[in-house]
């Protein structure tokens, strides 16, 4: 059968899903803390499932082939580029497709193996495109990008309202059934937990009776009352979901919000198909879709600093005050929520809003929204007063100077920098080196985690810098890229593995912007024209949805880190009562999952979860609750599964009769 056949493209579609099952195979991920890895050379066979290898072969076998047969019709997919341009996009195609590992020979292995999977599936893709039929397909993709470059201002479109419902939905699906609505990251239990107590409307919460069994990480304790450390904006409006009765679908709705805003400000700036585009891509986004599912702070970060972007485009567009308002809330909040991410917004929109014209005096815009900004962001000086006694003292730096040393979570370089976190922290202080690294991590997980494609996203971001076509709005995405990765030079942690390059996670829409107009822009320059690339990304995205997400969502955030809910459940089966339940293990993940059910007076007559730690906090355990049974459960570091009981009910005395914790 001719390659290029009627029947060709759908095979060729199905040969992308297969190929990018079997390469997914081929991954160390896991749901442990740690960045994906190719399973090295040195053991590929012995280790790899043999399917994966055997199709992966295939699909290498059977796309040479295609390249060779339909070589003119794919010549006529791809633009002409200058040889340095060329270079470039090679670079960047190589070295994101790997981050670095300790083993340099390792390290050699994996960029080639990485490299010839992103250029195998990109080719496939292109095959599949090159093998579609003119026709509806082909003429429906072109309507989608643009002809002209005329910006076009308006509200939303079927499209915007269709995909916020569509992110919302897969979010809080995703949450439910991969993430069950439990706490994984460290944070989250943090913010969990400062989210009910603000729900209360407490600043804090009463010290615990027994201070040396109700230890949990990233929180200050006091003589009289322990409490988050963590910024005030996220846990606020997380408080409105506790209140509601469910904190975790507040996340999935702001991500639906976030896909509205984005298209409410990519009209600003962008023709309406580019912004489509771009909406679409954003719906397609595991980086974003997998954050809304999660309780940290990123989501509703995005969601400020659209409400930023979106009031300063107006206020630039418009000169009314009144966008200053939203502009400089937005600016506030985020820094309220991320103070870093704060001073890249407000510098990057203080400088755009110099553009807008006020009708009493020139600068009467800017100025407006400069003091919106201020007034926002300064709700938190009296709350840092509140908890750290200085107004200008923020709580998290308290606990970090406390906890870690001065100056550990301070900005800048020099030997004091870092929290010592192995394996997530290259060396110890901060240097150039160890923000090149950093640099590096977040790169390579935008290039996975930005659209799931199994050829890479990075080749893309850059195409439009490679082609040379840029429009103004195009340097402004590239502008805003340049500044928050340029601050967090600064910093001394990169982010980690979860949730993709989430301290980047501002960048998300630039990124996605210059893909859209990278494919655009190729198209343009190539002899199919526009339509059939845009079909090519299609069917990247499609097995994304069908490959990619299933197997995020089952093989690292199921069970991430080591948390597990299923205590509640044993709660439910053996009905625990007002019982203390101590809990033998690591303080995380092991005391962290059952933490979260405490309730946030650690003096109620109700079930308490205490950590089983030593012989000193089981003593104050039985001072401060004489009255109370025990019982002892294993956690899922000791177990290597779930929680299990090892011993109760048991009174006091017959507590003090059993060995004390491993």
């Amino acid at each position: 059968m001719s390659l290029v056949s009627r029947a060709a493209a759908p095979l060729w579609l199905l040969l992308l899903g297969a190929g990018q099952v079997a390469t997914l195979g081929l991954i160390n991920a896991g749901n442990r803390v740690g960045y994906q890895h190719y399973i090295p050379l040195r053991v590929m066979v012995e280790a790899a499932p043999p399917g994966a290898l055997a199709v992966f072969a295939a699909q290498v076998v059977l796309a040479a082939i295609g390249c060779w047969i339909n070589r003119r019709r794919l010549a006529a997919l791809l633009p002409r580029l200058s040889l340095p341009a060329l270079l470039g996009l090679a670079a960047v195609f190589v070295l994101t497709s790997a981050t670095l590992s300790r083993n340099v020979g390792d390290l050699a292995g994996e960029l080639v193996l990485a490299t010839l999977v992103q250029l195998v599936h990109l080719v496939t893709a292109l095959l599949f495109a090159a093998a579609l039929p003119e026709g509806t397909l082909v003429r429906e993709a072109g309507a989608l990008t643009a002809a002209d470059s005329q910006a076009e201002p308006g509200g939303l479109d079927r499209v915007a309202i269709a995909g916020a419902v569509w992110v919302t939905v897969l979010a809080a699906l995703l949450g439910y059934f991969s993430y069950e609505w439990h706490p994984h990251v460290p944070d989250e239990v943090v913010y969990l937990r400062h989210a009910q107590y603000f729900a209360r409307g407490w600043l804090w919460m009463p010290a615990p009776p027994a201070p040396e069994a109700f230890n949990v990480d990233l929180f200050t304790y006091d003589a009289d009352k322990y409490f988050s450390p963590v910024p005030v904006c996220w846990p606020l409006v997380a408080a409105v979901g506790a209140f509601y009765g469910n904190v975790w679908l507040v996340n999935p709705v702001l991500g639906g919000i976030n896909v509205l805003l984005s298209s409410l400000f990519l009209r600003e700036i962008y023709p309406r198909p580019t912004a489509r585009l771009i909406v679409l891509l954003l719906c397609i986004s595991p980086w974003h879709v997998l954050m809304a599912m999660n309780l940290m702070t990123h989501t509703w970060t995005l969601t400020a600093a659209l409400c930023g972007v979106l009031g300063t485009a107006r206020l630039v567009r418009t000169g009314r005050l009144r966008w200053a308002v939203l502009g400089g809330a937005g600016i506030g909040m985020v820094a309220l929520i991320r103070p870093l991410e704060g001073f890249a917004v407000a510098l990057l929109l203080g400088l755009w809003s110099l553009k807008a014209r006020g009708t009493l005096f020139r600068l009467a815009p800017s100025m407006a929204l400069t003091l919106m900004t201020m007034a926002v962001s300064a709700i938190t000086l009296p709350y840092n007063k509140a908890l750290t006694g200085r107004a200008t003292y923020f709580p998290i730096m308290a606990y970090t100077d406390r906890a870690y040393g001065p100056n550990s979570n301070a900005l800048g370089f020099g030997p004091d920098r870092g929290l010592g976190w192995p394996g997530l922290d290259p060396f110890p202080g901060h240097n150039l080196l160890d923000a090149v690294i950093n640099a590096n991590m977040n790169l390579f997980q935008i290039n996975i985690e930005l659209l799931g494609w199994a050829a890479g996203a990075m080749l893309f971001v850059a195409l439009p810098l490679a082609l040379g076509r840029l429009r103004r709005a195009d340097w402004m995405m590239i502008a805003a890229m340049v500044v928050v990765a340029g601050i967090h030079t600064f910093y001394w942690f990169s982010g980690g593995p979860d949730f993709g390059a989430r301290y980047w996670y501002l960048v998300l829409i630039p990124c996605l912007a210059l893909v859209a107009r990278g494919i655009e822009e190729a198209g343009r320059a190539a002899p199919a024209g526009p339509p059939r690339l845009l079909a090519a990304a299609g069917a990247l995205s499609l097995v994304t949805l069908l490959a990619f997400y299933p197997w995020r969502a089952v093989d690292k955030y199921h069970h991430y880190r080591g948390m597990r809910p299923d205590i509640r459940t044993l709660a439910r089966d053996r009905n625990f009562g007002s019982d203390i339940v101590l809990i033998r293990g690591r303080r995380h993940p092991d005391y962290a999952s059952a933490a979260t059910y405490n309730p946030l007076d650690l003096r109620e007559r109700t079930t308490l979860y205490a950590w089983d730690r030593s012989a000193e906090a089981r003593v104050q355990l039985r001072r401060a609750y004489p009255n109370r049974r025990f019982w002892i459960v294993n956690g899922p570091s000791v177990t290597g599964d779930g929680f299990r009981i090892v011993a109760g009910p048991l009174s006091g005395p017959q507590l003090d009769s059993l060995p004390g914790p491993p």
